[in-house]
């Protein structure tokens, strides 16, 4: 049977047979949190509590990094041979294809995804992630620096100790094996503190890494909110080095926690708004109005790349705009575990009353063409035209299906209005002309160019930003730059006996 041949009734079965994990996760087992408290974890397609999580804290993530270091320090991963830890990664792959459905009911239950996106991308995606650095590990070298007679400089690249790692809920899954992938590869230990929005994925993750494997302390999780385990291993000076995906605020706050403690690595993947630019000469309107509408309304919008900024020539502008708003108004909100949806709900109220919010500023401010009604967790699709580049739609990060269209005149006004904004993260370009895009897109400042498609990136790409999006990159052996340090051994000997 596949997936699309499967019924709203089948999964809503295996998600009644789940029994989520809820404790924090350190040492290769499950505990409560030393406070003894707990969070509740709530789907937000029912608004009812799925299971009540243990609520960590600056105690538990001590207790957390304690045994990462331990294990690091051991040597029972940092300095275990690379193929044994490529046949590791490998057997956790195998897992989480084994434990897809659960995984993928996971994220549905407890963000709203759509079950058939969680399963046929962000598990799939997940395992790639980790399959890609499991396979790097073994063909990696190190250098020989060129030196005078009697002189061997050897360059070694090292893991750093133990990596902090904080996850959003837009894919719970998925952009933990952004971190986990190549922070493990390089032989580190890792604390994760996933967002306390959607934290069951990430445990079971854990629970698979020990099956498959991997020594007992070398990856720890410990839910709980942001001012209480997220900034303890912001502060906590035994953390070599900090990897964060969230908002450009809270990434600005990681980066005070450096200072302020051991001067720890930090890599932020923080806030976008990115532009889509499409010209006059595009081939197929079509096609970019398909785009358009997957770029901004994938999983609700909550893609920190999102292109949630349409820059449409104003010779195709209504006739874009026509298609554009045909597609969203065709995007109707509905159950998750059912195979049919496409649209599902924000990941609870508050975000949905934040993301109202900005909808009813957009009243204001522009011209509502289609959508933004609310229902629940639930947001319409909403299409704004009349946007002006200043307009708070424009230049704020909605983190919702929320599209501003903005008409331009020429290509110079259109690379202006793109790179007017804080925030840099990604763009698309929609242009038949090869000269066109070699033109534009090295004018754009994002960390990604997409050009006749949208949002792309695969494990072989790395992906990240410049000014308020942060810094640093994910994917890519790239990323394992983040997670490891260049060390020199100079000898020096006699070349002449």
């Amino acid at each position: 049977m596949t997936l699309l041949e499967e019924d709203t009734r089948t999964w809503t079965e295996r998600a009644a047979g789940l029994t989520p994990r809820a404790g924090i996760y350190i040492d290769g087992a499950f505990r409560d949190a030393r406070s003894g408290q707990t969070f509740a974890s709530v789907n937000p397609a029912t608004e009812q509590v799925i299971v009540d999580v243990a609520a960590g804290d600056a105690a538990d993530v001590d207790d957390a990094v304690r045994s990462a270091r331990a294990a690091f320090e051991s040597g029972v991963w940092s300095r275990t041979a690379p193929g044994e830890r490529k046949a590791i990664m490998l057997r956790l792959v195998a897992l989480i294809g084994e434990h897809a459905h659960e995984l993928a009911l996971l994220d549905s239950l407890d963000m709203g995804k759509p079950v058939t996106e969680a399963y046929t991308i962000d598990v799939p995606g997940a395992a790639a992630v980790f399959s890609f650095y499991a396979e790097a590990i073994d063909k990696l070298y190190d250098e020989v620096a060129p030196t005078g007679p009697g002189d061997l400089a050897l360059v070694r690249r090292e893991p750093l100790g133990v990596i902090g790692a904080v996850v959003p809920w837009n894919f719970p899954l998925d952009l933990a094996s952004w971190k986990l992938g190549p922070a493990l590869a390089a032989g580190n230990s890792v604390v994760v503190k996933p967002a306390e929005q959607s934290p069951l994925s990430v445990l079971r993750l854990a629970e698979l890494a020990t099956e498959a494997g991997l020594p007992d302390g070398v990856l720890n999780v410990v839910p709980g909110d942001g001012p209480g385990a997220g900034a303890a291993l912001g502060l906590h000076m035994d953390v070599d080095c900090l990897t964060f995906t969230g908002s450009t605020e809270v990434g600005k706050l990681f980066l005070q926690y450096a200072g302020r403690s051991n001067l720890k690595r930090v890599a932020l993947e923080c806030g976008g708004k990115s532009p889509n630019l499409v010209f006059a000469d595009v081939d197929d309107l079509d096609a970019a109005a398909d785009a358009a509408c997957q770029a901004i309304f994938f999983n609700a919008g909550q893609v920190c790349s999102a292109n949630s900024r349409l820059l449409v020539q104003r010779e195709i502008h209504d006739e874009l705009l026509e298609r554009v708003v045909t597609r969203a108004r065709a995007l109707v909100p509905g159950d998750p575990l059912d195979p049919a949806t496409r649209l599902g709900p924000l990941v609870s109220a508050e975000h949905a009353d934040r993301v109202s919010d900005y909808i009813n500023i957009g009243r204001g401010e522009a011209t509502l063409v289609a959508g933004g009604e609310r229902r629940g967790c639930y947001v319409e699709p909403a299409v704004f035209r009349d946007v002006a580049p200043s307009a708070r739609i424009a230049r704020e990060e909605v983190f919702g299906p929320v599209l501003a269209v903005l008409a331009f005149d020429t290509e110079a006004e259109a690379i202006m209005l793109a790179n007017d904004s804080d925030y840099g993260l990604a763009a698309s370009l929609w242009t038949s002309s090869l000269d066109r895009a070699h033109r534009v897109a090295p004018r754009l400042k994002v960390g990604t160019v997409s050009v006749n498609t949208v949002d792309a990136l695969s494990p072989q790409t790395p992906f990240g930003g410049v000014r308020g999006s942060g810094f640093g990159r994910d994917l890519s052996l790239h990323a394992l730059e983040q997670y490891t340090a260049l060390k020199t051994t100079w000898i020096r000997f006699r070349d002449t006996p």
